[in-house]
């Protein structure tokens, strides 16, 4: 699946981000603001694919003055299934929140950073999984780990890219905070929270593990 922009995986020709920014938006949109936000084409092709949406019925493009501000038709039978697609990045996100919440040992953390939380991902990129476990449970190592490898294989299933995780206990998080390590950025710039601390601050973080 293209992580950047995963309605492409289905939508590969301009129409998918077209239809990604329509999705968003909340109001009708000129095409030359469809086209900034879409960020590829033309602002003629970009017209062409409007123009072409709108004879199905899926876009409607109401006249404003001198120009044409075109809006998602959500009544359409298609738009739900649009705005699956549109979000599928958070749909992968809450099915991997969901199974870590069936988990025996419960992480401290489970994010996802990298291409799938900046969004500047494509279909080659890895989807990044950080996952700090507890120090406590030495003696079910054989079982973490099964919980991670049927982790990984989800994220293959669902997306079709490989699952690359960093994992690390609570303890060694510890050190690594001391140390200012500088991956520490790389999970901290963007993580999309999937269970336990949240990482929204190394200074709330390290005070949760340290109480």
């Amino acid at each position: 699946m293209d992580l950047g922009t995963p309605i492409s995986t289905v939508v590969p020709s301009l129409d998918g981000p077209v239809l990604l920014v329509l999705a968003a938006a909340e109001e009708g949109l000129s095409g030359r603001q469809i086209h900034k936000l879409a960020g590829s084409g033309s602002v003629a092709g970009v017209r062409l694919v409007l123009q072409r949406l709108a004879a199905t019925g899926l876009v409607h493009g109401d006249d404003f003055g001198n120009s044409l501000l075109y809006r998602l038709n959500r009544k359409h039978l298609l738009a739900p299934i649009v705005e699956q697609l549109a979000n599928l990045r958070s749909t992968l996100i809450t099915q991997l929140a969901a199974e870590i919440s069936t988990w025996h040992i419960p992480p401290v953390h489970a994010g996802v950073y990298g291409a799938v939380a900046s969004g500047n991902g494509d279909s080659d990129s890895e989807v990044d999984l950080l996952l700090i476990r507890p120090d406590h449970h030495d003696a079910d190592d054989t079982l973490w780990s099964a919980q991670v490898s049927h982790l990984m294989q989800s994220v293959v299933d669902l997306t079709g890219n490989a699952a690359h995780v960093f994992e690390l206990s609570q303890s060694e998080l510890t050190g690594h905070l001391a140390a200012e390590a500088p991956i520490l950025n790389d999970w901290t710039h963007q993580n999309l929270h999937l269970a336990g601390v949240p990482l929204e601050s190394l200074d709330h973080l390290e005070v949760v593990l340290s109480g």
